[in-house]
């Protein structure tokens, strides 16, 4: 079961590398924001893959802020890209 959660980790790693790939130059906002939903839900599932396997109780809560950290950033994001939406329109 520790390789299996291994292997799923290190695919999960991958997939959080190529999502900050994109968050630093992806083309457009939306873009952007996609890729900090990915990686923040990547992390999640990283952070309760690796929680047993190295023994960290504490991992499922850690997740859990993880989890709205990404949220509020991606909350954050659409309220700056409104405002400057709004700024251009006048």
């Amino acid at each position: 079961m520790t390789t299996f959660l291994v292997i799923s980790a290190a695919l999960l790693s991958l997939s959080l590398g190529l999502g900050l790939l994109r968050v630093f130059r992806g083309p457009t906002v939306e873009d952007r924001m996609m890729a900090v939903q990915l990686a923040g839900t990547t992390g999640v599932g990283l952070i309760l893959l690796t929680g047993p396997v190295l023994g960290m109780g504490a991992s499922v809560d850690l997740a859990l802020v993880l989890a709205l950290l990404a949220a509020v950033s991606v909350a954050a994001l659409t309220r700056r890209e409104t405002e400057a939406e709004r700024h251009r329109e006048r």
